[in-house]
């Protein structure tokens, strides 16, 4: 369970450019997976880096399963919580190998030489976690990640995020970048694997029809607050979309992408 508590973040604070993000903000997230909406610049992404560390907020603690890592640095923290970025190229190494890959994943947090990095016990491991993608990755293990389409490094970016079945997956905006049919594919990987790790996920999304199908809950966050918190399974996308683009003028959502 993820607490957030009086969280407050502003950036270029006592200046004239002075943007207030946050001021008291509360949350709790305990669901398996909770999709995050909002218009462009209402902090989502912030949120995201405040909690994994990245950026560091005036006020407010952020409690992960009872620990509070609020002076946690990004490294720490990287023990506890996953993160799979819009551009698939963030999650991974694309001068590296596919294998490299994943036994970096698989030593996340751990002190290593890269002399001692494969380990070839663990290397059908790798393949059996691979071969669950259906992408035909454990046959390229000497590939490397760069000679990808981006759905495969997508694929193998949420893998290693997950592999070790983190505290709180953060995905953020994970399927933005790709095309449709490929989204559908890494959106049916996602569910599957937060599902059967059970793993506590907030995902940030532009996409109505996957928020609604995909996450248990829905948040909607504008001007720093909490406008809408409900069961994804209480909400159609027809209400969603109209919420949505009541706040976000002159950019309308589709309901189906």
């Amino acid at each position: 369970m993820l607490e957030i508590k009086n969280l407050s973040k502003s950036f270029n604070a006592g200046t004239c450019n002075e943007i207030k993000i946050f001021s008291d903000f509360n949350l709790v997230i305990k669901e398996e997976c909770t999709g995050i909406l909002g218009t462009n610049g209402c902090g989502k992404s912030t949120l995201f880096n405040i909690i994994s560390g990245v950026v560091m907020p005036e006020k407010g603690d952020i409690i992960l399963n009872g620990k509070c890592i609020n002076k946690f640095k990004e490294n720490d923290r990287a023990k506890y919580i996953g993160r799979v970025f819009q551009n698939p190229s963030m999650g991974v190494s694309p001068s590296l190998t596919i294998l490299e890959n994943i036994s970096l994943a698989d030593k996340k947090c751990q002190r290593f030489t890269f002399k001692n990095l494969i380990r070839k016990n663990k290397v059908g491991e790798y393949k059996e976690l691979l071969k669950a993608l259906d992408l035909g990755l454990e046959n390229k293990l000497n590939t490397k990640v760069k000679f990808l389409s981006g759905g495969q490094r997508q694929s193998l970016s949420l893998l290693m995020a997950a592999m070790n079945k983190p505290e709180l997956l953060l995905l953020d905006e994970h399927t933005a970048a790709l095309d449709p049919k490929t989204s559908r594919l890494i959106m049916e990987k996602t569910q599957e694997l937060i599902k059967t790790r059970s793993i506590t996920t907030m995902m940030i999304s532009h996409n109505v029809k996957d928020a609604i199908k995909y996450s248990d809950r829905i948040v909607m966050i504008d001007g720093g607050k909490v406008i809408l918190d409900v069961k994804s399974k209480d909400i159609t996308e027809k209400e969603l979309t109209g919420i949505y683009n009541s706040r976000n003028y002159g950019s309308p959502i589709a309901e189906a992408v």
